[in-house]
């Protein structure tokens, strides 16, 4: 028997006034799955995310959560916990006291076991008992997951949930939504940083101007089908050169010398051909020291599905 979706919502609108916040969103959530959601500002993300975690309503269409339509009533459904927009704290409680008293405000009795649990397993145990007005943007975001995970919930629907965060608190966080997933949670995670939506999603949906343009596993977004730009570094470059331009389909598109007197060839190619480049530089006796998108496949496919021009870097 098909197991019941995390999320299922056909045809959903939502209007604020004459603005058409969501027109027509289908989504599909499966248990234990990280979905990513991404599109640019005003995309629609954050209106969708309030209706999953039960802070608006739809206008039209269907929404089921964890199996049980949802209501024309503002409350979280059953089982769903996150955040939209940023989690906000009391300054003057410490990290411990905030969460006992968010448990308190949603009529659960916690157990000071429970309070510790979560705070380790989003690395703020060192800092629990600080006040929360000296928290970085970084940690309040942590914090929030860890109020999030209080209620042990089998949906998470998180709003950029490692913002502020610096590369070791990023991978640690990746770390606890991906053991929550392995474990059966299911994850809908908003983000800007298609790096963290490339290392944890499995499927992906590309909102812009409130309607989906992709939704699918991310290997649907693969090179295969589309050109993408690589940086090129090998051991010979002007041979690299020469045979890049003899490859049917690849185009040398620019040279560059960087400060380490290093010559880097950005090569554009589809995958077959980027494959075929490299077999030949092999053949030549040509090592690739470094072969690897200018912009992510991600990236690229969200640039140009949104109608987004890439910025010069």
């Amino acid at each position: 028997m098909a197991k019941t979706h995390a999320i299922r919502a056909r045809r959903l609108t939502k209007r604020f006034g004459a603005v058409v916040a969501l027109d027509g969103v289908d989504l599909d959530v499966a248990p234990g799955q990280i979905h990513g959601l991404v599109g640019p500002n005003g995309a629609g993300k954050t209106t969708l995310l309030g209706l999953l975690l039960g802070l608006a309503v739809a206008d039209g269409g269907s929404l089921e959560i964890l199996g049980t339509p949802v209501e024309r009533a503002l409350a979280t459904p059953d089982g769903t916990a996150g955040f939209v927009d940023g989690p906000a704290f009391y300054p003057s409680l410490t990290a411990r006291q905030n969460l006992a008293a968010l448990a308190d405000l949603d009529g659960r009795r916690v157990r000071a076991a429970q309070l510790d649990h979560v705070l380790d397993q989003v690395g703020l145990t060192d800092v629990a008992d600080d006040r929360t007005r000296g928290f970085s943007l970084g940690m309040r975001q942590r914090l929030g997951l860890a109020a999030a995970l209080l209620s042990e919930p089998r949906l998470l629907v998180l709003d950029e949930p490692a913002n502020g965060l610096d590369p070791a608190g990023a991978k640690h966080v990746h770390g606890v939504l991906t053991r929550l997933a392995a474990a059966g949670t299911s994850v809908l995670l908003s983000s800007h940083r298609m790096d963290d939506v490339e290392a944890l999603c499995s499927e992906v949906t590309i909102l812009a101007t409130g309607r989906v343009v992709f939704s699918g596993p991310l290997r649907k977004l693969a090179t295969e089908h589309r050109e993408l730009d690589y940086r090129l570094v090998t051991s010979d470059p002007d041979a690299a050169r020469r045979l890049a331009a003899d490859a049917a389909g690849v185009r040398v598109t620019t040279t560059v010398i960087t400060r380490y007197d290093t010559e880097v060839l950005t090569v554009t190619a589809r995958t077959p051909a980027l494959d075929d480049l490299v077999v030949r530089l092999v053949h030549a006796g040509v090592a690739v020291r470094e072969l690897a998108p200018v912009v992510s496949p991600l990236e690229a496919a969200f640039l140009a599905l949104t109608g987004q021009r890439e910025v010069a870097r």
